[in-house]
């Protein structure tokens, strides 16, 4: 399911974990500024994107589950792993 991590007690990566939580839309509405589905794209910006996804300002058509801002906010903390 997403927005749940599915390794127990393990860091969330990118492929695994937080690449997944953004769908198609989200991908084509961000294709101007920066690629949703690309680690380094998203490793770049993870400080604004958590600021956004945190604020319910992404994605645009609603917030997020807390539980998913939590896995994204932890892979941000654990270092982005790839």
């Amino acid at each position: 399911m997403a927005g749940e991590l599915s390794g127990s007690g393990d860091a969330p990566s990118f492929e695994r974990d937080i690449k997944g939580l953004f769908r198609a839309m989200d991908r084509e509405a961000m294709q101007g500024s920066f690629d949703l589905w690309s680690y380094e794209d998203v490793s770049k910006y993870a400080a604004p994107i958590l600021n956004e996804l945190k604020s319910g300002g992404m994605p645009c058509d609603g917030a997020w589950p807390p539980a998913q801002v939590a896995v994204f906010e932890k892979w941000v903390a654990a270092g982005m792993p790839r």
